[in-house]
């Protein structure tokens, strides 16, 4: 059996390794990853914290990685797959290589709906494809929309688009929309009156929930934009619905974070499948850190 110097290496980025005075956002990061860091300690485990794109560490050293808080990935893309490529044979990835591949781009979600979950209808913009935002808008029909990258977070290139700004974010978007794949999708009226809802689980455990809102005026859940968290206590249903999608994953993750609204007609659907690096709000339930060590060490023994 190889030798290694560490069991999990507990990923971030750049910004949340040693941070010189860091605001509350961060401080959040730093809070969780060292609730997530002790209860993989309490099991034994030797744990470090290091930036994904660090040059100088031998990524063979170490079991495991666990994507955390690598909060920069979507902004370099390219990287961050070659990264993997060049790391995936020397390290045992959580959550597995297969579910983060098949997580990166949000047609994820056409394989949950021919699961047979609900999840938002999209339609998806291959880039440079010379459709227009206006030409899309024609073809679906619909006039009040959400528009994005397929590849993406924190609200990044994340629009809403009605008549009254469709021309100013087609222009904003024309030459972004030549290197990167979008999709649309209407606008679901709940996010604003109800919030999206956040289901947590590690392996088959259901954790718990949140409600994210977005501030008035918004529509954006994340804070930031500045969208608000709320515990939340959940009907049977709702998780029986956020586990359903669980299990329509490629493999069960080890941790994954289940977000949904009510759609237009009122029913529970999925909005986003969160397996790479999903916040969890471990300060909000720093038991379920637990979860995610007992998960963790299944992995690695």
């Amino acid at each position: 059996m190889p030798q290694h110097d560490f069991d999990v290496i507990i990923l971030t980025d750049s910004r949340y390794i040693n941070p010189s005075a860091p605001g509350a956002y961060v401080q959040n990061v730093l809070t969780e990853d060292r609730i997530v860091k002790e209860a993989l300690q309490g099991y034994g485990l030797k744990v470090e914290r290091k930036d994904w794109a660090d040059p100088d560490f031998n990524w063979s050293t170490t079991k495991a990685v666990l994507f955390r808080t690598t909060w920069d990935y979507f902004n370099r893309f390219d990287e961050f797959k070659s990264w993997m490529e060049n790391t995936s044979p020397k390290t045992h990835f959580i959550n597995s290589e297969e579910l983060i591949r098949w997580n990166m781009d949000k047609r994820y979600l056409d394989d949950l709906s021919r699961e047979g979950i609900s999840v938002i209808p999209t339609r998806y913009l291959n880039r440079g494809n010379g459709m227009s935002v206006h030409e899309i808008h024609k073809i679906t029909g619909w006039k009040d929309t959400v528009i994005k990258p397929t590849v993406g977070g924190a609200g990044r290139h994340t629009y809403r688009i009605g008549q009254q700004n469709i021309d100013t974010v087609a222009q904003k978007l024309e030459s972004v929309m030549l290197e990167e794949d979008f999709m649309l999708q209407p606008f679901q009226e709940s996010v604003i009156t109800s919030g999206e809802w956040s289901f947590v689980f590690f392996g088959e455990t259901f954790s718990h929930a949140v409600l994210k809102r977005a501030k008035p005026g918004d529509f954006r859940v994340q804070d930031d934009f500045g969208g608000t968290v709320h515990e939340y206590t959940p009907r049977q249903n709702e998780i029986q619905f956020a586990h359903r999608a669980l299990q329509a994953c490629p493999n069960l993750p080890a941790y994954a974070r289940v977000d949904m609204v009510l759609n237009n007609s009122g029913e529970l659907a999925v909005s986003e499948l969160e397996l790479i690096e999903p916040e969890l709000w471990f300060r909000l339930k720093p038991d379920a850190a637990q979860l995610l060590a007992e998960e963790v060490v299944k992995h690695i023994s």
